[in-house]
């Protein structure tokens, strides 16, 4: 059996891939402030599809950085720092459970179970966010994780592609 690191990003870097890399690194920040309404009283967040696709392309590293990097801006709006640490626990799963074989949809549902108490623990105890706020909130990013878990794993080949 052949050793393979899935903590390695596993990519060939050159210009293109280094600024894809880039590029998803900076887009959930901006993205993070991009929401849509829903008629069921909540809103789905756009961010993820950033950091899915760094996850599905880069691995976990590229999804740990993504999500870690990209927060910093909805951190910085919302006064809530934890967000950063929720948001690479996210990115490092799904590009953990993918590069396991599992597939995006799968990987992204797992990866939110485990960053599920991360944001429960921090959001309740240490930023105090009322609990009707918090079942808003964890409806609201379960819907947006499997809305751009389906949309990146949709665009991920035509994505790879372009990096080739």
């Amino acid at each position: 059996m052949e050793f393979k690191n899935i903590f390695s990003f596993d990519i060939k870097w050159n210009f293109k891939t280094i600024s894809a890399f880039l590029f998803l690194l900076i887009l959930p920040n901006l993205l993070g402030v991009v929401n849509f309404s829903t008629p069921f009283g909540f809103q789905i967040h756009s961010f993820q599809v950033a950091v899915f696709l760094a996850a599905l392309i880069y691995g976990p590293s590229g999804g740990f950085l993504s999500g870690f990097v990209g927060s910093f801006y909805s951190a910085l709006l919302t006064g809530n720092p934890y967000i950063i640490v929720g948001n690479a626990i996210l990115g490092f799963f799904v590009g953990l459970f993918a590069r396991y074989g599992f597939n995006v949809a799968l990987s992204v549902l797992l990866a939110y179970m485990i960053q599920l108490p991360w944001l429960l623990i921090t959001d309740f105890y240490l930023v105090h966010l009322p609990v009707p706020f918090l079942q808003g909130l964890i409806i609201a990013l379960l819907v947006s994780n499997m809305v751009w878990a389906i949309v990146a794993s949709v665009a991920i080949k035509p994505v790879k592609k372009l990096l080739e």
